[in-house]
């Protein structure tokens, strides 16, 4: 059996990201713990047998064996345990202070987040290089808004709102603060400029706007999109497709980003694509047909099987205010997309098997730490961090949005569940979270080129 030379690499990289992830969390209710009074005995760094630390009041300091992340142990926090009248245990506590301890983890989650997503704002804030250059259709969808309006493929838009010769930034700000709105709109298409109206219809808020679905795709660059990594089992690998081939053109079409290739591979409706593919200095012909296949949101959509290296980058740093502002926003937008994805999964619009487990995270965590810059890493660390967040905060036994439930409804009650049945709740509770870990990484094998389709 062939073993991937990435499998060692990928592992500890995904033990140093969610162990940097759990700790945070863990020391959030550590933090919480002490301040509120409870006796907090143990403060692991991994799981397991105790290698070596140090005692310090009533807390034992340690490094465990398996490096999985941490844990802590507070005096009477047992599921199910009835209290036995000490004053430094958990269960002793007003409920309001056990509520503050059981959100202080997933808080600790979201402020990583934050800090993170600063650090990129202060230090290295990379900004798409297109975002600043003239306003080039890199491909116009046949059937989208603004197809409808004459504009196609490889036409500039000269006016949009109140700029004239505004850059993508300024259109695709401009829609956003204009949805659902008929603002004046300019194009030239063969040296000739339409003057007209566009109306950006949008059901939804700014979140739900998709500038690529209304025709909105910028020419990110101007050279070939250029292949990164071949989707295992899929199309693209199947037909030939290397990583670091450059795709020069698509039935005589240049295409330069994946949005503009993925609209067009719609609009064919699955049929066979003639590629001109740059290799090593020499161009190759390759025929391709695509599969429908899941998309990270749940859809399904046209795929040939690839990951393109990601366009040209400016750094643009930003002020402290403007940097606080920008990680504010993007925490909470990884955070709606998260609820999002939870709430599709409840009403089938989203597929659990869209759902990553440990090995599809340690993929993407591994294609991280490859890329040139840590932007990639340390957003994928903030995303991941403030996922945990919100996974803890869901009202199940043993997470901690469980541990809140129970308090609130004892609250209401004004006394105390029933021990055997927080009990029981807790073990069926437990159950189930195995049996979905389970299906995850069941699903994440399945997923491995091993067990791909020929």
């Amino acid at each position: 059996m062939h073993i991937s030379p990435d499998l060692l690499p990928t592992v500890i990289e995904l033990l140093v990201v969610l162990g940097i992830m759990v700790l945070v969390h863990e020391f959030g209710h550590f933090a919480a713990a002490k301040l509120c009074g409870v006796r907090v005995e143990t403060f692991s760094i991994g799981f397991g047998m105790r290698l070596f630390g140090f005692h310090k009041g009533t807390t034992d300091y340690r490094i465990s064996l398996l490096p999985l992340g941490g844990y802590v142990k507070m005096a009477g926090d047992v599921p199910g345990e009835a209290p036995s009248g000490d004053p430094g245990e958990f269960n002793a506590h007003p409920r309001w202070q056990r509520v503050i301890i059981a959100l202080a983890g997933p808080v600790a989650n979201f402020i990583l987040t934050f800090f993170l997503l600063l650090g990129i704002g202060l230090f290295h804030n990379e900004v798409e290089a297109y975002r600043a250059g003239p306003a080039v259709a890199d491909y116009v969808p046949l059937r989208s808004a603004l197809a409808a309006t004459g504009v196609q493929t490889g036409d500039t838009i000269v006016h949009f709102t109140k700029a004239e010769n505004p850059t993508w930034e300024d259109v695709l700000n401009g829609a956003l603060l204009n949805l659902n709105q008929s603002v004046p709109f300019s194009f030239v298409h063969d040296g000739k400029r339409t003057d007209t109206v566009l109306f950006l219809a949008s059901k939804g808020g700014p979140e739900t706007f998709d500038p690529y679905a209304f025709g909105l795709i910028p020419r990110v660059q101007t050279e070939p999109m250029r292949v990164e990594v071949v989707s295992a089992g899929k199309p693209g690998e199947r037909a030939g497709l290397k990583a670091g081939d450059a795709i020069a053109s698509v039935n005589g079409l240049s295409f330069h980003s994946v949005p503009a290739l993925l609209a067009y591979l719609q609009d064919q409706g699955g049929r066979a694509l003639d590629l001109k593919v740059l290799r090593s200095g020499q161009t190759l012909a390759i025929n391709v047909t695509p599969i429908m296949a899941d998309e990270p949101d749940g859809s399904k959509a046209y795929q040939i099987g690839f990951q393109a290296m990601t366009p040209p980058v400016q750094v643009e740093n930003l002020g402290l205010g403007a940097a606080m502002a920008q990680a504010g926003a993007r925490t909470l937008k990884y955070a709606s997309m998260i609820v999002d994805v939870i709430k599709g999964m409840f009403t089938h619009h989203v597929s659990v098997r869209s759902v990553s487990g440990p090995i599809g995270i340690g993929q993407q965590v591994h294609q991280a730490f490859k890329m040139k810059s840590n932007n990639p890493l340390v957003e994928l660390m903030a995303f991941i961090s403030v996922n945990l967040g919100i996974f803890n905060l869901l009202p199940i036994p043993i997470l901690d949005g469980g541990m809140i439930l129970f308090l609130l409804i004892e609250s209401i009650m004004r006394r105390d569940l029933n021990q055997q049945i927080k009990e029981r709740v807790y073990q069926v509770a437990f159950v189930c979270l195995i049996a979905f870990a389970a299906f995850v990484i069941f699903n994440d094998i399945t997923r491995l080129s091993l067990f791909a389709r020929p």
